[in-house]
């Protein structure tokens, strides 16, 4: 047995290619699927079945359209019901996938109600578990994405998966779906995969024995959901069209109507954007914070260097469902009036320590208890769109703008901007850097 995984850093999650004796089975694949049939015909292997943990909320699953294009059955929880022809997934009714192969579903609720664990048996041997968004590498997959009124029901019932799992025995491998980087896990998860034996070691949610003080655990302090995640639960029951071409036409300017992403270098956003643009770099995590800043499903328009390849930033989008790109503007000319000032950490330090310098902090609450800057307006990026620009910052003065290392502040700044404010961020450091050079760094 081998298990190959895929990661896709910008959304925290993995995909698995478990292979056996000629046989393949894929496991919570996104939308991109390509990739992972390539895989499974570099290795010769047939793929036998395509598994789903659950209906997800942070992507747009490529599981029925693999099964189409390779034939493999299709396995679904037996509670996902969703519009499309599958098998359903029973607990503990197992799979036989031929030359001593069988998969064992596990009911494993919390994270959603239908969440299912998958364990893998070797000749009747346990030999490795896919948990999911259920037991997680140093952590568990957050019960709240479904709404706060099932919240606390599903967070009890996380218990009983965690502790079901939990009991197989040590050498099992561990391959969770959810992972670091993921807003579908409570805390910041660790390594990638672990065993179930590392985790009765070290995950500090087995720790908690009673269901209730789990919950508690599990709400404490909850982490922000991206606003696409509304989209994909319906996506994923109603089923997902194969993904469209990455290719996308080149355009002399944006049409009317269009939302306009920079995905360039922030050094080169700050030199000039289109007026009421909005800058969001490419990077692992571009797909996120588009689907997350823009609304759902409007025609976008890319602008991009002329030599950058767009089709990534087109991948990302489509693994959420985005699929309106209508086209790239490489050529700006004199259009691009649209500017913020970028500064190194010592600059920047100077400039906070002016006496009406104004400042604006865009990290996540939770992030704020490393580090403050004394007087800054504290709103996490997305609430920049949904609250708009806070009343305390003044269009007269420039606006110095940080998160923890530059990436979401130069997001902020084209928000700003387009706003008539004069931003001017923090470019490769981030707060806790600040509030240490200026010598008070402040906990929450």
């Amino acid at each position: 047995m081998d298990v190959v995984s895929f990661r896709t850093p910008g959304l925290g999650d993995q995909t698995y290619l478990l292979t056996h004796e000629g046989k393949g089975v894929l496991v919570d694949p996104q939308r991109d699927i390509d990739r992972f049939l390539d895989a499974a015909a570099e290795r010769d292997v047939e793929l036998r079945f395509v598994l789903e943990t659950h209906l997800h909320n942070d992507y747009v699953s490529g599981a029925e359209q693999a099964a189409l294009r390779t034939g493999a059955e299709l396995v679904l929880p037996a509670a996902a019901a969703p519009a499309y022809r599958h098998v359903p997934a029973y607990h503990l009714e197992d799979l036989d996938g031929g030359d001593g192969l069988t998969l064992r579903p596990i009911h494993t609720p919390g994270h959603t109600p239908e969440h299912t664990s998958y364990l893998v048996l070797l000749d009747g041997e346990p030999a490795a578990l896919f948990s999911g968004g259920s037991l997680l590498v140093a952590s568990a997959g957050r019960p709240d994405l479904l709404g706060p009124e099932r919240a606390r029901s599903l967070a009890r019932l996380q218990h009983g998966s965690l502790r079901r799992l939990a009991a197989l025995p040590p050498g099992v491998g561990l391959y969770p779906t959810h992972g670091e980087g993921s807003f579908c896990t409570v805390t910041g998860a660790g390594r990638l995969t672990s065993s179930i034996g590392a985790e009765r070691a070290g995950n500090p949610m087995l720790a908690i024995d009673d269901p209730d003080e789990l919950a508690d655990a599990l709400l404490a302090a909850p982490m922000p959901i991206p606003a696409f995640y509304r989209y994909m639960g319906r996506a994923n029951t109603l089923g997902v069209p194969p993904m469209p071409p990455v290719r996308v036409p080149e355009l002399d300017a944006a049409p009317q109507g269009a939302q306009v992403v920079d995905i360039r270098p922030r050094r080169s956003q700050a030199r000039g954007m289109l007026p009421g643009s909005i800058g969001i770099e490419l990077d692992d995590d571009f797909g996120s914070w588009t689907g997350w800043l823009l609304p759902y499903q409007e025609p976008i328009t890319l602008v991009a260097e002329p030599d950058q390849d767009v089709a990534e930033a087109v991948t990302q989008l489509a693994q959420i469902g985005i699929d309106t790109v209508r086209g790239v503007v490489r050529d700006l000319g004199e259009a691009a009036t649209q500017t913020y000032e970028l500064l190194t950490l010592d600059a920047f330090v100077r400039r906070l320590a002016q006496p009406d310098a104004q400042v604006l902090d865009v990290r996540m609450p939770a992030e704020r208890r490393e580090a403050r800057l004394e007087g800054a307006v504290e709103r996490f990026l997305p609430d920049l769109v949904t609250q708009g620009i806070p009343a305390e910052l003044t269009p007269e003065r420039p606006v110095l703008v940080a998160c923890a290392s530059g990436r979401r502040a130069s997001i902020a700044a084209g928000l700003l901007a387009r706003a008539g404010h004069r931003p001017v961020v923090l470019a490769d450091a981030g707060v806790a850097e600040a509030a240490a050079a200026l010598g008070r760094p402040r906990a929450a």
